[in-house]
């Protein structure tokens, strides 16, 4: 127990000095950072849980929340996932993750996230109607995790993401780091039953706009000068920010469970936030989960209304069945997030144990 006590005791301060100096804004500074798709979750089975579910992940989703949670992989995990992104937007999220175990208190694995924005008319000065035909931005993050079991009670991990933002001629690329750490407890027969997580995420590399698009020729016919300008770019910070979460398995019945969960996230650039939810369970192959998010707000802030897409409710489910009597299992997952505008964000996946 006491050297438990040690481990969670250099965690907290290795994450405090980090967060103290990472965090020096406040939701006034909403704007000011890019990248901001690492904020999402494109998980068709954790995403459900809204932000309160920090505590809850396992394998593959658990990468771009909590990377101490990969540790849980017992053997080879493969998760895909489609998102409708504020329906009506025409926004597509598709990711995919595997991990595997190494050794014996082991896991490696890597994600892929892509984000597409359909086809957009392209404008100019010349044709400011259009007629130049479309162009598709890509979003594109690629992640590399490893994580390790220190102890029956203790994980910890870290991943590595490569992020990119491109058109055809401008892209800017950087590189983020998270880190994550679980303690789990309790007097369960079964399993641990008590559950606590932390993770840093996002601390990476300023980003920056680079390309030939940022460069256009201006014509002085009067001194039959021409000449190539380029425009400059101003650096951005990432979306930086710290979570902490808590989770407890109740037995209700023999085959039954119920598991509320409350985390609380510290954002550089937006609000905090705090999310609270509950999953019920069933024999190990169902479940049914809902969340409510809630922006908390400075009295003193420049800006009073919601700044933030997602807001207040959230849900899913999960079906899994085993493959034959091997302990290979194959579920289906399903989550709605509810938005300020536009219709809701849906995402449905697919994930598989061998």
């Amino acid at each position: 127990m006491k050297k438990i006590l040690i481990y969670i005791s250099v965690a907290t301060v290795a994450f405090s000095a980090i967060s103290s100096q990472t965090f020096a804004g406040n939701e006034d500074r909403a704007g000011q950072s890019g990248a901001h798709e690492l904020l999402i979750n494109p998980w068709a089975k954790n995403s459900g849980w809204g932000v309160a579910g920090l505590a809850n992940v396992r394998g593959v989703e658990s990468f771009g929340l909590n990377p101490a949670c990969a540790a849980y992989s017992k053997g080879t995990d493969i998760s895909f996932s489609h998102t409708d992104w504020l329906k009506g937007s025409d926004i597509k999220i598709n990711a995919f993750g595997i991990s595997q175990k190494v050794g014996e208190s082991g896991a490696l694995g890597l994600t892929l996230m892509s984000m597409s924005f359909g086809e957009i008319q392209r404008l100019t000065e010349s044709n400011p109607d259009g007629g130049n035909g479309t162009y598709s931005p890509q979003f594109l993050n690629i992640g590399l995790t490893y994580a390790k079991e220190f102890s029956n009670s203790i994980k910890g991990g870290i991943t590595t993401h490569i992020v990119s933002e491109s058109i055809n001629d401008v892209k800017a690329q950087g590189i983020a780091i998270d880190a994550g750490i679980q303690y789990t407890t309790g007097n369960n027969a079964d399993h641990d039953n008590v559950r606590f997580g932390i993770a840093l995420r996002n601390v990476g590399t300023p980003m920056k706009y680079q390309g030939e698009g940022l460069s256009y020729r201006n014509d002085n016919a009067t001194q039959n000068i021409n000449v190539l300008q380029e425009q400059r770019t101003e650096n951005f910070e990432l979306p930086a920010l710290v979570s902490i979460g808590a989770a407890y398995d109740i037995k209700a019945g023999t085959d039954s469970r119920i598991t509320p969960s409350v985390a609380f996230t510290s954002n550089s650039f937006i609000r905090d936030q705090i999310g609270v939810g509950v999953e019920y369970g069933f024999k190990n192959s169902f479940a049914i989960r809902a969340a409510y998010t809630i922006d908390k707000k400075d009295k003193n802030a420049i800006i009073d209304e919601d700044i933030t897409a997602l807001k207040g409710l959230s849900g899913g489910l999960t079906y899994e069945v085993p493959l034959g009597k091997s302990g290979k299992r194959f579920g289906v997952d399903y989550s709605y997030r509810a938005t300020k505008t536009f219709d809701g964000t849906h995402s449905i996946g697919a994930h598989i144990a061998l």
